[in-house]
């Protein structure tokens, strides 16, 4: 339901190419995020859940420095549209 939306907003061309994408891979770990953000708004108390978004919230941040590195454009791109991060000016 929401991967259908963002797979589309990544790349409307190369929907069943893209999956495995480092911009695929960060959007889906930042719906999980919010997710587990809103869960534990609810739920304070949930350790477990807590250690999992922090597992998230590295493996995303890993994947961010990565396509920084890689290509700025696309990083720039995909922050923007995330509204995840302010952009960096040079």
């Amino acid at each position: 339901m929401v991967k259908n939306a963002f797979i589309s907003v990544i790349s409307q061309k190369e929907k069943d190419e893209n999956k495995g994408s480092v911009e695929f891979q960060i959007v889906t770990f930042t719906n999980k995020i919010r997710r587990l953000t809103s869960h534990l708004e609810l739920h304070r108390k949930d350790y477990l859940s807590q250690r999992g978004l922090r597992k998230i919230l590295g493996k995303r941040q890993r994947l961010l420095a990565y396509l920084e590195k890689k290509n700025s454009v696309r990083y720039n791109e995909l922050i923007s549209r995330l509204d995840i991060r302010k952009l960096k000016t040079r």
